[in-house]
């Protein structure tokens, strides 16, 4: 027997995914058998859940963006995210570094390596998990849309403390998920997108803001700096 795609992700999101089991069981089954007609699909199989491996408990920030990077070896499974040894940097990955230390006034991350904002409570979250390499937007069809619903769901009927930052068309269409709970909108980082006011938005600031406003720490937004040359 098949192993669940749910099996690979933390408890408390193999219960509050449940309702969308069926879906993404035809998911996996359709992602393979297009791997096996020869389509490359990203992130890697074991990476397309990796955003559900901390617990529903632990998120204090959903980051919601639209689909993986679509250059073979940039998506794994962290919306925005790259691995550490990734150079150059994806474009919407430098604007939004760009603006982080504008913002904040945290030293300049080594790499787009964000996986540490995971480990503190982000939930970095494409609205949709898989994508043919070098067709962004490829896999918005396939229904995946139906499993981050059920995940942004959840995380609004748990309740505060909770802050999600909607960057862009894609994201924003899981804001009525969202009522009553904290949301900041904006635009897109992508380089099509971030000179029409991705730049000086200032949304981690502001992320923090609303922490605090609902009794919660501000969220440690610094990530691993470059060395001085």
């Amino acid at each position: 027997m098949t192993a669940s795609p749910l099996a690979a992700v933390h408890p408390s999101w193999q219960e509050a995914l449940a309702p969308v089991a069926d879906d993404l069981a035809r998911l996996d089954t359709e992602l393979t058998a297009r791997r096996s007609a020869g389509e490359e699909v990203l992130p890697a199989p074991e990476k397309v859940l990796r955003a559900f491996e901390q617990p529903l408990d632990a998120v204090r920030v959903l980051l919601l963006g639209q689909d993986p990077y679509p250059r073979p070896g940039h998506a794994v499974g962290l919306a925005f995210s790259v691995a550490p040894d990734v150079r150059p940097l994806p474009p919407t990955l430098r604007n939004l570094l760009r603006e982080l230390v504008a913002d904040t006034g945290v030293p300049a991350p080594a790499s787009g390596d964000l996986s540490p904002w995971s480990e503190r409570g982000v939930l970095l979250l494409n609205r949709v998990l898989t994508v043919r390499a070098g067709a962004s937007g490829s896999h918005r069809r396939l229904g995946w849309e139906r499993v981050t619903d059920a995940a942004v769901r959840a995380l609004a009927q748990r309740g505060g403390p909770l802050v999600s930052v909607l960057w862009g068309r894609d994201a924003q269409t899981a804001a009525p998920l969202l009522a009553g709970t904290a949301v900041i909108t904006g635009v897109h980082p992508s380089p099509l997108s971030a000179a029409r006011g991705f730049h000086g938005s200032r949304p981690f600031s502001a992320v923090n803001a609303a922490l605090a406003e609902q009794g919660s720490d501000p969220l440690d937004w610094s990530l691993p700096a470059e060395r001085p040359s």
